[in-house]
Parts: C-alpha cells; sequence; structure tokens
C-alpha cells in the first residue's frame, strides 16, 4: 500500500513538471527572443539561447510614441484594471452579502437563477453589450471596460460559499447588541472575507487585463488602447520576421504586471479559495 502511495506521489509530481513545461518553455522562449537581434531571428532558425544578447528590441519599444505607444497602453491597463477590480471587490462582497446573510423571498431561486444565465459564452453578449456601450457614449473610453463584468456570478458565487462558512450566531448576537446590516457586513462580516476577496480581486484585475477581444471591439483610438488591443496593434507593425524581436518584447513587458501581482499575492490563494474557511476554530 505505501508503495503505491509513493508511486502515485511520484506520477503527480511528474505530471505537474511536465504541465509547467508546457506553460513555461513557450514563456522563456519569448523571454530569450525579445534579446535577440533582428538579423538573427532571421538567419539562425531555432536556437534556445540569442548567439549575442541585445537590448535594443526594448529600446526601439520604449521609443515609439506614436504607432505603438507601449508605455501609455500599460498605463490605461494598468488604470482600467485596477478600478474595475476595486468596483468588482465593493459589488460582489455586498451581493454576496445578501444572497447569503439576508433572508427575502425566492432569494435562492434569483441567485441560481443569474448563475445559471452565467454559464452562457460571453459571446453571445457582444452585439447587444456594445449597443449598451454606444448608447452611453462609452466607446473609446475606459468605462467600456470597468463597468461590464463588475457582478461576476463566478465572484459573487465563491464569497458567498465562503460567507455561508461564518456561523450566523455572530450577525444574531450584533442584531442583538443593536447592529444593523450595514455595521454587520462593515465591521464582522468584511474582515472575515478578506482572503476570498483578494483571490477575487486578482481574478477580476488579470481577467481585465488580458481581456482581449472586448477592447478590440470598443477601441480605436491608439491612445487610449489598453495593451491586449495595442498588441494586437503590433502584429501590423512588427508583424514580420525582421521585427520579432520588438514584437516578443512588447509581450514580455505585458506581463510583468499580473507577474509580480500574483508573485506577492500567491500566498493567499491556498486560504481563499478554501469555501468553508470563512472562520477559524
Amino acid at each position: 500500500m505505501l508503495k503505491k502511495l509513493k508511486i502515485s506521489k511520484y506520477l503527480a509530481y511528474l505530471f505537474l513538471v511536465i504541465v509547467s513545461a508546457i506553460w513555461t518553455i513557450p514563456v522563456i522562449f519569448g523571454i530569450v527572443t525579445s534579446f535577440r537581434s533582428q538579423t538573427e531571428v532571421v538567419s539562425e532558425g531555432f536556437r534556445l539561447l540569442p548567439v549575442n544578447w541585445i537590448v535594443e528590441n526594448y529600446v526601439a519599444i520604449l521609443e515609439n510614441t506614436s504607432t505603438a505607444p507601449i508605455l501609455q497602453w500599460l498605463w490605461n491597463s494598468v488604470f482600467i484594471a485596477t478600478l474595475h477590480t476595486l468596483l468588482v471587490v465593493v459589488v460582489i462582497s455586498v451581493t454576496a452579502y445578501g444572497y447569503s446573510r439576508m433572508k427575502f423571498k425566492g432569494r435562492d431561486l434569483l441567485f441560481f437563477t443569474l448563475l445559471g444565465i452565467s454559464f452562457f459564452p460571453n459571446v453571445v453578449n457582444l452585439i447587444p453589450s456594445y449597443k449598451i456601450i454606444d448608447i452611453l457614449g462609452w466607446v473609446n473610453t475606459p468605462w467600456a471596460m470597468i463597468i461590464p463584468g463588475l457582478a461576476g456570478m463566478g465572484n459573487i458565487f465563491l464569497v458567498r460559499q465562503f460567507m455561508k462558512g461564518i456561523p450566523m450566531d455572530l450577525d444574531e448576537s450584533a442584531r442583538v447588541d443593536g447592529a444593523g446590516d450595514f455595521t454587520i457586513f462593515s465591521k464582522i462580516i468584511l474582515p472575515l472575507i478578506k482572503p476570498v476577496l483578494i483571490v477575487c480581486a486578482l481574478f477580476s484585475f488579470t481577467g481585465s487585463w488580458n481581456d482581449f477581444l472586448w477592447p478590440v471591439i470598443v477601441y480605436t483610438d491608439v491612445n487610449k488602447m489598453p495593451v491586449t488591443a495595442g498588441l494586437l496593434l503590433l502584429q501590423d507593425v512588427y508583424g514580420n520576421y525582421r521585427m520579432i524581436g520588438q514584437l516578443m518584447g512588447s509581450a514580455i513587458l505585458a506581463i510583468i504586471p499580473t507577474l509580480l501581482l500574483f508573485f506577492f499575492a500567491q500566498k493567499h490563494f491556498i486560504k481563499g479559495i478554501n469555501l468553508n474557511s470563512g472562520i477559524k476554530g
């Protein structure tokens, strides 16, 4: 029995190593390609490491402020993703509180109906969503990406389940002392659900940052685009073999903020995704 457990453990590690390699090798290759010269990309064929390491690709990227203003795109993405994430945290925490702690007729039916509707692919809503954005005058503005998706049912479900792990006795004790729903939510519930809110914030930030199809639709102004839509434009500017190093360099710059975010917040993941860890003890 012990031998079988060891074999299963080694197989699990082997599987994780293989999956990690599948995800990591293309990223590493993209990084090293961004340090290759244009001549080497064309003439040397496949090489894991460059013959000569250069930084000219990054210099050219940062100096191009007209056709491909990468720094402006990065700032646009930071602003959009940050504000979107902050609003998401507010909306989902309040909504999840209503679905988990407040009692009203049809509460569960409404929740699971909306949860079921959320299973439809987002592409189904592209045309009506764009029509709404156009009517509101939000095309080519940050609001076109900040407002849609604030009440994502996936995040609400996670927070709701996390709240269900918090004993209702805390609410009842607070009500005996004269506390209302706002006080209970802000003083008791909110501090306890901080781990899952951090996880949802990370998901929301990366989701907004990496969103590709929607910003391509709602942005036509080069200077107002987020970085994902800008990278599509780069395929026209740098989309040939002589400029592939600059294209790879732009992609690497685009992933740095999310990598740093996950690096500093990774310790919150395990605690946050444990749906029964609303309170210790």
